[in-house]
């Protein structure tokens, strides 16, 4: 179940407002300034997904680490964690404004792009578009940390990786026919956004009264 959440969040940040914009301007990076063929396209997208993989997944290994040394605080951490989300959730509402959630504009020179490269540009991703990320990136590590165990912080962060690479390796592939589906995203924004926020805020509400490592052990 932990997992299945780590997925959905990893899929509500690939259609996010700071994100999906740019996403045309990605493929754009993976075809790598050239005219854009599937394979060379899929494979920088591979890449890219690849680098921002390892740096999440390190986030989720240390999460889960810290979180087995507070296993003995188990109820202040469930506290914590979840006001954190609900924090992330009221801002996403717009009930909370706070800019540290407003993106990055970090660049990177991507002509010729190559495998390698993509890589390298998303482990950039990872780290200087943590901002635009970081809501539901955030709320996946919290929720790892409360499970105290590295190998579940690393799963669960795969999990989160997953939900945010597999849109973005189909999209490098279908981002033509996918034109009529991004516009519609873009256009119902502000209902999306308020659905994710409400979803942080149940969330971080079922964590920090214990209720959702209640729910996680029964459907174990």
């Amino acid at each position: 179940m932990q997992y299945l959440i780590s997925f959905l969040e990893g899929i509500i940040t690939f259609i996010s407002p700071c994100l999906l914009p740019m996403l045309p301007i990605y493929i754009s990076y993976f075809a790598g300034g050239e005219t854009r063929t599937t394979g060379k396209t899929l494979k920088c997208a591979s890449g890219f997904v690849l680098g921002f993989t390892l740096v999440f997944v390190a986030m989720g290994a240390l999460a889960g680490t810290v979180g087995s040394f507070l296993q003995r605080y188990q109820t202040a951490v469930n506290l914590v964690c979840g006001l954190v989300v609900i924090f992330f959730g009221l801002n996403f509402l717009g009930v909370i404004k706070w800019n540290l959630f407003s993106g990055s504009k970090i660049q990177m020179n991507t002509a010729n792009m190559t495998f390698g490269s993509a890589m390298l540009f998303g482990i950039v991703f990872s780290i200087g578009w943590t901002p635009c990320v970081g809501v539901f990136l955030g709320s996946a590590l919290m929720l790892a940390s409360q499970q105290g165990s590295m190998v579940v912080g690393i799963l669960m962060l795969l999990s989160y990786s997953a939900g945010l690479g597999v849109p973005f390796l189909i999209s490098a592939v279908l981002i033509d026919q996918l034109k009529n589906a991004i516009g519609w995203i873009k256009r119902n924004y502000e209902i999306i956004n308020r659905i994710c926020g409400v979803l942080l805020v149940v969330i971080g509400g079922l964590m920090a009264s214990g209720l959702l490592n209640r729910l996680l052990n029964f459907v174990k």
